[in-house]
């Protein structure tokens, strides 16, 4: 360091101009010496990562990770798939199939389907899939369709639902993903043991993971929810399936009409019905014969028109199918009676007119319907209020027995059948009264005219009960002067009636002693009525009398009839009476009881100060 700071002195001493010497040695190419120490680099830091290599070409097989050139060698014991021994009862046919391609295979095990062979296709596949490829060299890669001939042969062979369920998510390692025929054959499994949660939750899974189910997998889950007494849950995926446009079996549906029947869900089964007859596939499904017998009971005692209609609709298409098959299905006329009847109840005229032509179906004009049908019927017009069509169905009645010499004539009475249509007339009041008789003055003039003693009684005794006895009595003289029919009992009766709601005795008995010179006979209705007028007028001795003249004529009074006339004797302190009553009614073997409640609230003493 002298020697240079020596020999850069005596250069300045020598240059005239030393700042050019200067710049000249700061242009230098030489790098000047760092005025601090750099440290060495650490020998212990790692070395930068290498690239990466590409992706394992050697994907869709699980066997890749293992010995896979020589698969015999490889046999984890983690495998779902257990391995074929030494000792396989395959022979040299079967080790050739085990090697050949996907389509022979597929053949092999379709012929082993139709044998039964599930323990050696389950060991085929197992071989088959541990084996390399003739042409690539590589482990063999099944199909979806193949592993699920290897799932269909584990469900034969009995294997539980959680195994065939691994089973299932095994075939991701392949790099094949279950579709719905695989969840189906799981599901099966799971229908097999009865296992419900874990059925519901795979079809969740399914729905989940957009693997479509079908209509095997909507029968199987709903089929085993109704077994199993999980209505909800199965309208639930009944619904579904019914909107997806799927179709029910008849099993299921047959299953589900049963267990609906038997548990009440009437409502339920008539909406889902209602569904199914809005779907093409599905409207066809009909019950057995004897299950829509049963659903139109059940039906009719719940009053549910809705479910009934359906039920004669199924009867309906028996018999048609009967007939193209020649074969001659006829529905009972006691249940199209409970059907009108159930009509009535309901004010259904779709159930009324769907059970009439029922009846004429099943009869097939062999014979008129029954009286019972025709009252039945009327009773359902009167009560939907087509009062039109309800005499339209008294005149088919009167044209069918109207004529007969052994029909009873109680069926043409006012006051038992004929009751409802009366009811119809007299609903309204006096409107309805006449508008009923003008169009039976009408149909006089018809072609051909129609003239009915029974309807007109009706309007007599509609006239009766809205008290209106000026209109009572001019329907009674029309019945013989502008009508000219002849008034029969039940005309006589309506008329007695309408006096005796007014507590006119005097002319009820001139009525009664009219029809008497007349020849008519008086039926029990027209003794009854009579015991009333002189109840209504507080006199015990006269309805007694009557009764006796009942009694003498050949009628048993009504236990309801002494029972009104002890009371009224109990009323008036006419114990006399009233011991003839008790001795009439051991006579006919009435047990009168008592009437404590009766007594207790007519001698309540109403306060009239509050």
């Amino acid at each position: 360091m002298a020697a240079a700071a020596a020999a850069t002195s005596l250069l300045l001493r020598r240059n005239r101009n030393p700042q050019l010497l200067l710049l000249r040695a700061a242009i230098s190419s030489s790098r000047a010496l760092p005025q601090q120490a750099e440290l060495s680099p650490d020998p212990t830091a790692a070395a930068p990562d290498p690239a990466p290599l590409p992706p394992n070409p050697s994907t869709g097989s699980p066997f890749y990770g293992e010995n896979w050139r020589s698969p015999a060698a490889a046999n984890p014991p983690s495998s779902l798939l257990p391995a074929v021994v030494g000792g396989s009862p395959f022979g040299a046919h079967n080790r050739m199939a085990a090697f050949s391609d996907t389509s022979g295979l597929k053949e092999t095990f379709a012929k082993w389907m139709a044998e039964q062979r599930w323990e050696d296709m389950k060991q085929l596949f197992d071989s088959w899939v541990r084996s390399l490829d003739a042409a690539t060299g590589k482990p063999n890669r099944p199909d979806v369709d193949l592993f699920n001939h290897y799932l269909r042969a584990n469900l034969m062979m009995g294997v539980l639902p959680g195994e065939m369920l691994d089973l299932a998510d095994h075939m991701r390692e392949f790099e094949v993903e279950p579709n719905t025929a695989s969840y189906n054959l799981v599901l099966k499994s799971m229908v097999t043991a009865l296992e419900v949660a874990s059925a519901e939750k795979l079809v969740e899974r399914m729905l989940q993971t957009g693997t479509v189910p079908d209509d095997e997998t909507y029968n199987l889950i709903v089929g085993l929810l109704i077994r199993q007494n999980h209505f909800d849950s199965a309208v639930k995926y009944l619904d579904l399936m019914l909107k997806s446009g799927h179709t029910l079996s008849l099993t299921i549906f047959s299953d589900y009409v049963r267990a609906c029947v038997r548990s009440g869900r009437l409502d339920t089964l008539a909406s889902i019905i209602e569904k199914c007859k809005t779907t093409d596939k599905n409207k066809v499904l009909c019950p057995q014969w004897a299950w829509c017998i049963d659903i139109t009971e059940a039906a009719f005692e719940a009053n549910n028109s809705k479910l009934a209609l359906f039920a004669l609709e199924f009867l309906a298409r028996w018999i048609v199918r009967g007939e193209n098959a020649k074969v001659q299905l006829s529905v009972n006329e006691g249940l199209v009676i409970s059907a009108l009847s159930a009509a009535g109840r309901t004010y259904s005229t779709d159930l009324l007119n769907a059970a009439w032509s029922l009846l004429k179906k099943s009869l097939r004009q062999k014979r008129a319907p029954t009286p019972e049908a025709y009252l039945a019927k009327i009773y359902a017009h009167s009560s939907i209020g087509q009062l039109q069509r309800a005499f339209a169905t008294l005149r088919e009645f009167e044209n069918a027995y109207g004529n007969s010499g052994d029909i009873d004539l109680e069926l043409f009475s006012p006051f038992s059948s004929l009751q409802p249509l009366v009811v119809a007339c007299c609903k309204d009041g006096f409107s309805t009264l006449d508008s009923v008789y003008v169009q039976l003055e009408n149909l006089t003039r018809g072609d051909p005219p129609y003239k009915s003693v029974a309807a007109l009684n009706c309007v007599v005794l509609g006239c009766a009960n809205i008290w209106d006895i000026e209109r009572a009595y001019e329907t009674f003289l029309a019945i013989k002067d502008k009508f000219e029919l002849t008034p029969d009992i039940h005309s006589y009766n309506a008329l007695l009636c309408a006096f005796g709601k007014k507590k006119r005795t005097e002319e009820a008995c001139n009525v009664f002693e009219h029809l008497l010179t007349l020849g008519v006979k008086p039926n029990a209705t027209t003794y009854s009525l009579l015991v009333d007028v002189h109840l209504a007028n507080k006199d015990p001795k006269s309805a007694l009398a009557v009764i006796d003249k009942m009694v003498d004529a050949g009628f048993t009074p009504s236990k309801d009839t002494l029972k009104k006339v002890r009371r009224r004797c109990s009323r008036e302190s006419d114990f006399d009476s009233d011991e003839k009553v008790q001795s009439l009614a051991k006579q006919f073997n009435y047990r009168m009881g008592g009437e404590n409640r009766r007594e207790m609230l007519y001698n309540i003493e109403y306060n009239p100060v509050y």
